[in-house]
């Protein structure tokens, strides 16, 4: 590289010309390949996609050929209407033309064996609800490949976001190179010790609530969407399977939920807040005090129902390509990397638990420590127990680097 130098007054100054980076190439199909892979269609199964105009529209066509190349019957796509509506549109004539189109596309998708869910379809809308009521009666399955839906990357307090080509980048790599098979290995693992365990998380900022989950669902987003493993599924989300993955969730039983969990600073009711502190018992929230912004708290849960001011899930992530970046820290995909707790709040119908009532907000930490009974399997953000495997000289850490000591607290 040449360097230009230059002497100004005193000082001199060398400039190093400007290096243009390679831009991102999105390998459209290899993810389309992946995608198809993980769903595992048999010969014959029918196959739809749910997409938004505009978005990944590139990939869509490698999708339908992947599809045909695995014997299943590809089904085309359906579009869901851009959002958000104009302002003209009238909301009574949307809301009776959705309840309409819901009960159509179902009865249309009478005979969809699996569906892949592309960024911008979203809960709510007829064609996507109409598949999710099939999934309600046990019948088919989805990938969920969100993308960038609601936000899936998070920022940590006092860091910026990285800018979309980046995050592209980071998810490709997860969808593509993750070891699936090590992913579920380590998730089985956690889950078996966890069944029986008292659960304790802990922060260094305060948060200390223990658990037990019981005989409650666990839900693994391991990347598997397989007929023969949804099938086995017992809950909805069961049979919506995330790409990237990584995660396992669970509602504890709600009975068991006692502690604090203390938040980094977050926003509520859209404004920020410092210190916070929510206290529960039996599940329920029984106190919360902050440094400063408690009426933005007051104002978020006095607008939820009663019955969803409780515990709603824990969540712990997996995958080490997902994992907090050591540079430039920032939470990617909903907290599906290795270590990332999930501590949310409201109702968790959708988990197998007993809190109703719609509301739903998720918290993200990036350095709790998770004990089973006395034995630590993340500490400060790591995941630091790696079981058997390890011990046969299988290294399961991997990825970008370690957790920063800070957290991230997030409604949607």
């Amino acid at each position: 590289m040449r360097v230009v130098c230059g002497l100004i007054i005193s000082s001199l100054i060398c400039v190093a010309p400007a290096v243009a980076q390679p831009r991102l190439t999105m390998d459209w199909p290899a993810m389309a390949e992946r995608l198809v892979a993980q769903l595992d269609p048999q010969p014959g199964e029918r196959i739809l996609l749910l997409a938004r105009p505009g978005n990944f529209d590139d990939i869509l066509p490698h999708l339908r050929y992947a599809l045909m190349e695995a014997g299943a019957v590809d089904l085309g796509v359906v579009d869901v209407l851009e959002e958000p509506f104009p302002e003209a549109w009238d909301a009574e004539v949307l809301r009776r033309g959705y309840a309409e189109a819901r009960a159509a596309y179902k009865e249309m998708f009478r005979d969809v064996d699996g569906a892949i869910m592309m960024p911008g379809a979203r809960v709510g809308q007829p064609a996507y609800g109409a598949l999710q009521d099939w999934l309600n009666e046990g019948v088919g399955r989805t990938i969920h490949f969100h993308w960038t839906q609601n936000g899936s990357a998070f920022p940590i307090p006092g860091q910026p976001l990285p800018g979309q080509t980046a995050i592209d980048a980071h998810y490709q790599r997860a969808l593509l190179e993750t070891d699936y098979e090590a992913l579920a290995a380590k998730q089985r693992e956690f889950v078996q010790v966890m069944r029986g365990a008292d659960v304790r998380v802990t922060s260094p900022i305060g948060t200390d609530i223990s658990f037990r989950i019981g005989d409650r669902p666990v839900n693994l987003q391991d990347g598997d969407a397989s007929k023969a493993r949804t099938d086995q599924g017992v809950i909805l989300i069961d049979r919506e399977i995330e790409l990237p993955a990584g995660s396992i969730r669970v509602a504890p039983l709600e009975e068991t939920v006692n502690g604090v969990v203390a938040f980094p600073h977050s926003q509520w009711d859209g404004r920020p807040v410092i210190g916070l502190r929510i206290t529960f018992e039996r599940g329920r929230i029984v106190g919360v005090t902050a440094d400063s912004g408690l009426d933005a708290v007051q104002a978020e849960l006095d607008g939820a129902p009663a019955q969803a001011r409780a515990f709603r899930e824990f969540a712990l992530g997996f995958n080490p390509l997902l994992a907090v970046p050591d540079r430039n820290p920032w939470i990617p995909y909903y907290g599906y990397g290795e270590g990332v707790v999930r501590l949310s709040l409201g109702d968790n119908s959708e988990l197998g638990g007993t809190v109703t009532g719609g509301y739903v907000r998720w918290n993200f930490f990036t350095d709790t420590t998770v004990r089973l009974d006395d034995e630590v399997w993340v500490r400060a953000g790591r995941l630091v127990h790696l079981g058997a495997r390890h011990t046969r000289g299988v290294t399961l850490r991997a990825g970008n680097g370690s957790r920063p000591a800070s957290g991230r607290s997030k409604g949607l």
